[in-house]
């Protein structure tokens, strides 16, 4: 064999070689053991005709929580009822207002291209860039979108102050003219990171408890982005994100505000990068929405039912491998939908929860925010004044509640 032909036949038998390797096995050989891990999510709604934009620029900021060296950038076009076309995309380090750190902006693209047309009920991951992405900082998101919309695919309580151009591409712009700001997220549904060795997602599932109702807009005052706080101070703990799926609204069993919490397990918690485990505050709404003024007696649910459904959840997941913890529901007397019958329930469901051993941990929400002296109640210190939402200090009561040793 001459020395052409044995050049051949080890270029063959080096391709054949990769080819056998696993692509996840070489991607992890190739960045060093890093892997993708969610930071942050917003879990997506419809949204109405009222907002649909054209020829416009909208720039979102996020709170991450766990940091990395490399980004991606997921957008949905969950709930468009046609295509949406994406005319160009950037990510960069949040600095104040509509403005950016300098030298951070990356443009982002789509399979090499700078533009990307997501179908309707489909979603699109950025190809990834470099920046150093800090833990516990913000990021900047900025979208063009250059065609009449539609109704958006949005999360309508964001709790963070967002930017609007008026008509043209600004998303390189250092600090982005605007015309008018709002508080929620529009296509904008996750941001992974390529975080390091071990590192992996806590997602936080609920309703407007977990969506941060009632808590003070731009701070981050949730509870899943206290508890992040918490672990990110903890050596042990430092490696884990938190990303919040919660929607206010939400229901187990019947749809309300968006689908209910068993038909959207999968996209908003299975599909996560790097999860591994779940926390489950829902209910709620199940109890007390039978009980709104007009609502008498429609979609009633018993205990069991809603039991039934948590245990759903706790079996789709594991099937996952991803570990789930169970919170009691937190009191809710005095809330416009408040019930004897839905209190009855409450504490049944509670007691099921602590008892049963059917999750792989439990997280006493009820117990860190009710009121000794009436535990049907919060505390007053922790009551936002609906009596059913947590303020900061309520938040904040449930965050410190979790034994981060559950985690380990």
């Amino acid at each position: 064999m001459d020395i052409k032909m044995r050049r051949i036949c080890a270029g063959l038998a080096l391709a054949l070689a990769v080819a056998l390797i696993p692509s996840g096995a070489f991607a992890a050989q190739r960045s060093g053991g890093e892997q993708w891990v969610a930071t942050w999510m917003a879990a997506p709604l419809e949204g109405s005709s009222r907002d649909i934009f054209r020829n416009q620029t909208l720039r979102m900021i996020v709170h991450t929580s766990v940091g990395g060296k490399r980004v991606r950038v997921e957008f949905s076009n969950a709930f468009g009822k046609e295509s949406l076309i994406i005319g160009a995309a950037h990510v960069a380090i949040s600095s104040q207002g509509a403005a950016i750190v300098p030298r951070s902006d990356r443009a982002l693209s789509f399979d090499g291209a700078a533009s990307v047309t997501i179908p309707p009920g489909a979603l699109e991951v950025s190809d990834p860039v470099d920046l150093n992405v800090a833990a516990s900082s913000n990021l900047a998101i900025s979208i063009y979108v250059p065609d009449a919309t539609g109704p958006p695919t949005m999360h309508p309580l964001g709790l963070q102050k967002n930017y609007i151009s008026a008509a043209g591409n600004f998303t390189s712009a250092a600090s982005m003219p605007y015309e008018w700001t709002v508080t929620s997220w529009y296509w904008l549904s996750g941001v992974d990171v390529e975080a390091s060795p071990g590192s992996s997602a806590i997602v936080a599932l609920g309703d407007s408890i977990t969506d941060g109702a009632n808590s003070t807009p731009n701070t981050n005052r949730r509870w899943p982005n206290q508890l992040a706080t918490r672990l990110l101070a903890n050596p042990a703990t430092a490696h884990l994100a938190v990303v919040n799926a919660g929607i206010s609204g939400n229901r187990i069993l019947h749809d309300m505000d968006g689908p209910n919490a068993l038909a959207r397990l999968d996209r908003d918690v299975l599909a996560r990068a790097g999860v591994k485990y779940l926390i489950v505050l829902e209910g709620i709404n199940d109890l007390g929405f039978p009980h709104l003024p007009g609502s008498f007696g429609q979609q009633e649910v018993t205990s069991d039912a809603l039991i039934a459904g948590l245990r759903q959840m706790i079996d789709r997941a594991h099937a996952h491998g991803i570990k789930v913890f169970g919170c009691t529901l937190t009191p809710y007397e005095g809330a416009v939908y408040y019930s004897k019958e839905g209190e009855t329930k409450r504490a049944a469901i509670n007691q099921w929860i602590r008892t049963s051993g059917a999750f792989d941990g439990v997280i006493d929400f009820d117990a860190a925010v009710r009121d000794p002296k009436n535990p049907k109640r919060f505390l007053p210190a922790y009551d936002s004044g609906d009596h059913l939402h947590p303020n900061d200090a309520g938040l904040k009561a449930m965050a410190d509640a979790i034994d981060l040793k559950i985690f380990q």
